[in-house]
């Protein structure tokens, strides 16, 4: 375990979750029932999802050879950043990004099970998903990059299951997605100068 490469991790897939809309989805999904219940079937289904993107990573490393690799993370990586733009130019002019509102007919006992199947769901080919996909095969670390990447998953949604609507009044979507492009941008230029180096 290598806490520095867990500590580059978690900013990273914390910036790239925080305007996304599983954070939205468990945003609603609290006020729909206990907050505790919710968080612990997001984070549940955030597990299943980054042991799937650490795996791929790794499967990855294994796989191609070193400079391939790194050219293909510094794709994704700039796909990411282009994705991201996309992202905060839909929500600049006025359309939302991702589902804003969950079912009503989700009930109070069965809050954590429905959290866990919105998020499971909604995390397929997501940007964390790949972008831990991609940390892992480009730190060669599974259990390094997974213990960034569910700190910061879980931070988010207890963040969203703890503060409801009242966060939405203070943070500005759109330019979190801004920042999040910009980092994305950056990794994908010092990936592919590693690549082609």
């Amino acid at each position: 375990m290598n806490f520095a490469i867990a500590l580059a991790v978690f900013p990273v897939i914390f910036i790239g979750e925080l305007p996304d809309k599983t954070m939205f989805a468990s945003l609603v999904l609290s006020t729909q029932g206990r907050p505790l219940r919710v968080w612990a079937g997001a984070a549940a289904a955030f597990t299943v999802h980054v042991l799937i993107a650490v795996s791929i990573g790794v499967a990855l490393f294994r796989l191609l050879p070193h400079r391939v690799l790194e050219a293909i993370v510094a794709v994704m990586f700039a796909a990411g950043a282009i994705f991201a733009v996309k992202e905060a130019r839909r929500e600049w002019n006025g359309r939302p990004a991702g589902p804003a509102a969950a079912s009503e007919s989700h009930r109070e006992p069965r809050a954590a099970l429905t959290a866990f199947v919105v998020v499971f769901l909604a995390e397929w080919g997501d940007l964390t998903q790949i972008l831990t996909a991609n940390l892992a095969a480009r730190y060669h670390s599974a259990l390094s990059v997974s213990t960034g990447a569910l700190l910061a998953l879980w931070s988010v949604a207890a963040l969203a299951v703890v503060s409801g609507t009242s966060l939405l009044r203070w943070v500005n979507i759109t330019a979190v997605r801004v920042v999040t492009a910009v980092i994305l941008a950056g990794l994908a230029a010092v990936t592919g100068w590693l690549a082609i180096g």
